[in-house]
């Protein structure tokens, strides 16, 4: 009979049954043969005219590449790779060439940087500097709240805004728990986890630290004109957005969602109670700080003479040497996913700007109004904030970077303030779970609807923007970066 019943259930894998995987399998197996169709006839067509082979052939791979990143289709990183194999195949540009990509300076920043966050985190430093601002600065609900949107934020320029995400969520959901916050009910447990997700959303765009899209358009801009950034001039262009969105950005939090309880010390308790629990801060933790503090202070005052990524990695092996972390350790927190994807996008943007497809592209597209630099960036911004939140930050400065430094051509614009234009909007994404990882986090808690996360995102969006068009007319002009 218990045969009998077993045969009866209809067979299932990962909760699903048989049938819609064959279903899914074969419907991705006919796009994917489709896509491989259509690339194949486009690239014998005749190239438009003004427009190269190599060049034309670029944009149609560029093509490709951009729907399997929306599609996904395919990884991103396998999505770059392809891409970058298919530069040599499609005589576009020679292997040699290609692959010299993956010697990019900001690939090896950002495994630099991505190991110094793994140290971070493994300790425990991070987690513990967490419960104790909160139980520190947390005294009331309204403080407790800026606390974790102050905290998320400045973590987030040290490290990457999903880390930092995913490293506070269980501080704020252990909070949460000891309120007695009601999921889907509770206005303050909206408001925390909120707060959490700005916090990082705003704070990660003001280094290079704070994901992956600062220093991969950096490296474009490089590779594309041999200029690049030193650590304070982009920190510097990106806090006068940053600043005065860390006040905005809460006061709108605190319009929205209210708190609705009189005190929280029941929560400081618990946090203290925490603290406790860890003891003493120890060796590993001290060795950490003290080795971040370094690596930051040289990466400001020495970074452009040195180099961003040599700081980074000296760094990183100061860690090793002091036996601080173990590459076992390593191999969970770096997202090896990204360092891949760099140089796959390097390559295949350097070949867009110098076969001439990317000014082509340009020319074509923007008309009479690629001569008006404020439009050019008022449009081109205005899209990296609404496409961020559909697909990856970095994949938005990959599709966008080429297109820019065509437009950099064209307009005689200064090749940093496009750079900058790309980089800042496409890190702003509020609106959808799916934008950014923090949003994501933040939805999973159950304490959020989908309206909740959107109706607010989109105010926030709208004066982020604004924000930075106001930056980029009246105050990034006295630093020096004029349009």
């Amino acid at each position: 009979m218990e045969h009998k019943e077993l045969l009866d259930k209809p067979l299932k894998i990962d909760n699903r049954p048989l049938w819609l995987i064959v279903l899914d399998r074969t419907v991705r197996y006919q796009v994917m043969a489709a896509v491989a169709l259509v690339i194949a006839f486009l690239i014998r067509l005749t190239p438009p005219e003004g427009l190269t082979v190599e060049g034309y052939r670029s944009l149609v791979l560029f093509g490709a590449t951009v729907f399997f990143w929306i599609s996904g289709l395919l990884p991103i990183a396998v999505t770059a790779l392809l891409s970058m194999v298919m530069l040599p195949l499609l005589g576009i540009m020679d292997a040699k060439k290609t692959y010299s990509m993956f010697g990019n300076e900001s690939v090896f920043f950002i495994l630099g940087a991505f190991i110094l966050a793994a140290a971070l985190t493994g300790t425990g430093i991070s987690a513990r500097l967490a419960r104790a601002m909160l139980a520190r600065f947390g005294r009331t609900p309204a403080r407790l709240a800026l606390t974790v949107f102050l905290l998320s934020a400045f973590l987030s320029f040290i490290m990457s805004e999903h880390a930092v995400a995913a490293m506070l969520f269980p501080v704020v959901t252990e909070l949460a728990t000891a309120l007695q916050l009601e999921k889907g009910k509770s206005s303050f447990g909206r408001l925390l986890f909120m707060s959490m997700a700005w916090g990082c959303i705003i704070g990660g765009i003001a280094t290079f630290l704070g994901g992956a899209r600062a220093p991969l358009a950096a490296g474009l801009l490089k590779e594309a004109t041999g200029l690049h950034f030193s650590f304070i001039e982009w920190s510097t262009a990106a806090c006068m957005i940053v600043l005065p969105l860390l006040v905005l950005g809460f006061a709108i939090l605190l319009k929205f969602f209210p708190p609705d309880l009189d005190d929280v010390e029941v929560g400081l308790k618990f946090l203290n109670g925490k603290r406790l629990e860890m003891g003493k801060i120890s060796y590993d933790e001290v060795l950490t700080t003290l080795v971040m503090i370094v690596t930051v202070a040289c990466w400001m005052f020495l970074g452009e003479k040195t180099g961003l990524a040599a700081i980074a990695i000296l760094g990183a092996a100061a860690l090793f040497t002091f036996k601080v972390i173990s590459w076992q350790m390593i191999e969970e927190y770096v997202n090896w996913g990204i360092i891949l994807m760099y140089g796959g996008t390097i390559a295949l943007a350097t070949a867009l700007e110098k076969t001439g497809a990317a000014v082509w592209v340009v020319k074509k597209g923007m008309g009479d109004q690629a001569h008006a630099p404020l439009a050019v960036i008022a449009v081109i911004s205005l899209v990296a904030i609404l496409v961020t939140e559909c697909i990856s930050h970095a994949a938005v400065v990959a599709i966008l970077m080429p297109v820019g430094m065509g437009l950099c051509q064209t307009t005689g614009m200064d090749p940093k303030v496009m750079t900058l234009s790309i980089a800042l909007p496409a890190g702003l994404a509020y609106c959808l779970p799916m934008g950014t990882p923090a949003t994501a986090i933040a939805y999973a808690s159950g304490y959020l609807k989908s309206r909740d996360i959107i109706v607010a995102g989109a105010v926030v969006m709208a004066i982020s923007w604004l924000l930075f068009m106001g930056s980029v007319v009246f105050i990034w002009p006295v630093l020096g970066l004029k349009i």
